[in-house]
């Protein structure tokens, strides 16, 4: 039964992806970007701010690299995926946030020493070609002559952050657990993201974002994160960073019955091309020579 706990997690994961849709003709990206992180952190403080203070000595060496930490998986990654929300699909996005585990096995190259086998050169080169197809809406003329759309241009990048993300968080090896350095993050994430609000303006909550903001704070960022930790307790972190591939599937579902999105042929093929390719990197990452584990936490 185990298995439930990544698979609850995919799940709610892809609603924050309806969510991110949903949110852009309510709530301005810079508000909701701020707020999930606030209410997130306001409603941790009362369990962990002991535990923290406690192992204050232990945090304050690491002060910086938590900050980065904070700004690429927290205030980059997730603020992007609310402004390309505007001009592209939740099936899009959750399909190019597929490739995360293929971009933490390139950025673990240089930062963690492993090398590249064959057969992952081979399953990057599918799940390109498959990027490829289903960016340019199977015209690779069109994506040369117009470029990419800027929502998926964001959410390249922010797939690109939180891989890189995973992969230091793996190579720093934070000596205390992984809510406290979640909490910690928070504190950063609060303190990157406050002068983007106040910037924007739009600084209260309406009764129609509300239970948005909520849903990105309370399930997506403290429960799926608690579930994602016990699968890889119980399952391990392998068996449990496959159940990723299953994102893009729940998202399409979800996208069809709740924003009337119809699944086009080329996003299908290359969406296809996309999962098989990290699949088949996925596979290959179980031998230490290529273990990637992208740690959501």
């Amino acid at each position: 039964m185990y298995f439930l706990l990544p698979l609850f997690t995919v799940i709610i994961w892809s609603g924050n992806s309806i969510v991110n849709i949903l949110s852009t003709n309510v709530i301005a990206p810079e508000t909701i970007s701020f707020y999930r992180w606030f209410i997130a952190l306001m409603t941790l403080t009362p369990f962990l701010i002991k535990p923290v203070w406690k192992k204050r000595h232990a945090i304050k060496p690491y002060l910086t690299k938590l900050a980065f930490l904070a700004l690429l998986g927290m205030a980059i990654n997730q603020s992007l995926a609310y402004f390309a929300a505007a001009t592209t699909t939740a099936t899009h996005m959750t399909l190019i946030f597929a490739l995360v585990p293929l971009l933490s096995l390139i950025f673990s190259v240089p930062l963690l020493g492993i090398s590249l086998t064959k057969k992952a050169l081979i399953g990057a080169a599918i799940s390109m070609t498959g990027l490829v197809y289903m960016l340019s809406h199977g015209k690779i003329s069109n994506l040369l002559s117009e470029g990419i759309n800027i929502g998926d241009t964001y959410m390249l990048i922010a797939a690109s952050s939180y891989a890189l993300y995973g992969v230091l968080l793996k190579r720093w090896r934070l000596p205390f657990n992984n809510w406290i350095a979640l909490y910690v993050q928070m504190v950063f994430a609060v303190i990157i993201l406050l002068p983007v609000l106040t910037y924007n303006g739009q600084v209260s909550l309406s009764s129609e974002s509300l239970p948005l903001v909520l849903y990105a704070a309370i399930p997506t960022s403290i429960l799926a994160t608690w579930l994602w930790m016990q699968s890889i307790h119980h399952l391990g972190a392998d068996k449990t960073s496959m159940f990723m591939n299953l994102l893009p599937v729940f998202t399409a579902i979800m996208a069809t019955f709740i924003l009337d999105e119809q699944l086009s042929s080329e996003q299908f093929i290359g969406g296809a091309l996309v999962l098989a390719g990290v699949i088949m990197t996925q596979l290959k990452s179980k031998k230490p020579a290529t273990k990637v584990v992208t740690n959501p936490s």
